[in-house]
């Protein structure tokens, strides 16, 4: 499998990367397969492997260092902080979640023992937190650099002007800057084509993509609203919303397109993420071994400029069907009215 150099981490990844936010409760509770399907992987030749601490509230990183034994070396293990995990006597998440020094010291420890392991490679930040100013965020990370417990940082799902923020204040305050974005990426959901991907070129940062079957709607299924994913979450498949129609319709020509390519769609879904320079890696997201396989024969496709240029003609560059789809965080200034009136 092809590798490219992450940013300026120095550090060389697969072009396919494995997420395993699939494996767990959330997804596959066969620790076991899952285990199977981590090794599967790694002897195909991706050595990037991607998880986060809320994955079935941190199952899903125990299923990796299972994976991960008398491999740790190999590996470059990605991991993320951030998401309510956990909750005080209160009920309230607001101790056990965000940026805040506190919880990033806290949130470490527990990921390290989870992974089995004395260091990250890549620790990123799951979401921006409004309540929390960046630099002090960017210190108490830049801490975790100097002790050696984690060598690169990064951000995952951050606005424009997010990303452009954290960088000013790392290069004001000092601090170790997030080297890496991560931010959702498919043929349905290309807004982050206009702005996000330009800014992370003019910063070197290496680009993470997920979801680049658009949450199953591009695997090439008959029925692209039914599926593990639709059963979880009946909404984001609601084909009487107009946004949904638009998708189906567009499935239909993307699949007649990829057929005339002779390729299966989730490949074509794939290798069109991958075609973007500014990506550096797709994250593909398997619940299955037989998922698994399909997607790793998709790693030497590539399409031509006339397969791209039809693709624009169905999703327009920087385009989104489904505004729904949209995962960046709603601004404060939007959720409390308070803040829009004197």
């Amino acid at each position: 499998m092809k590798r490219r150099i992450l940013g300026s981490t120095g550090i060389s990844v697969s072009e396919l990367a494995l997420g395993t936010m699939m494996l767990g409760a959330m997804g596959n509770p066969d620790h076991d397969e899952s285990v199977r399907l981590i090794h599967t992987a790694l002897d195909a030749g991706i050595n990037l492997i991607d998880t986060a601490d809320v994955y079935s509230q941190g199952e899903s990183e125990e299923i990796v260092a299972k994976a991960l034994v008398g491999r740790r070396d190999d590996v470059v293990l990605a991991t993320k902080f951030a998401l309510p995990l956990g909750v005080d006597s209160t009920g309230s998440s607001a101790n056990h979640s965000g940026g805040s020094p506190r919880y990033i010291k806290l949130a470490v420890e527990h990921s390290l023992r989870r992974l089995g392991t004395d260091y990250i490679d890549l620790y990123q930040m799951h979401r921006p937190d409004a309540n929390t100013p960046v630099e002090e965020t960017l210190g108490a990370l830049t801490d975790l650099v100097r002790q050696g417990k984690v060598r690169a940082i990064g951000a995952s799902t951050f606005a424009v002007e997010q990303i452009v923020e954290a960088q000013w204040a790392a290069e004001r305050r000092g601090h170790q800057r997030f080297l890496t974005e991560q931010p959702r990426y498919s043929i349905f959901n290309r807004t982050i084509e206009a702005a996000i991907l330009p800014t992370t070129q003019r910063y070197g940062m290496g680009v993470l993509t997920y979801g680049p079957l658009g949450s199953g709607w591009l695997s090439g299924r008959a029925d692209p609203t039914s599926g593990h994913r639709a059963g979880s979450a009946p909404s984001v498949f609601d084909s009487s919303i107009p946004g949904n129609q638009a998708k189906l319709e567009a499935v239909g020509a993307l699949t007649m397109l990829a057929a005339e390519a002779g390729l299966p769609l989730a490949h074509l879904a794939t290798a069109f993420v991958l075609a973007h320079p500014a990506v550096t890696s797709v994250l593909i997201g398997p619940r299955t071994p037989a998922q698994l396989t399909d997607l790793l024969s998709a790693s030497d496709v590539v399409l031509s400029d006339e397969v791209l240029d039809r693709i624009d003609e169905i999703v327009a560059p920087g385009t989104e069907l489904n505004s729904d789809d949209n995962y960046l965080a709603t601004p404060a200034a939007l959720l409390d009215a308070r803040l829009r009136r004197r």
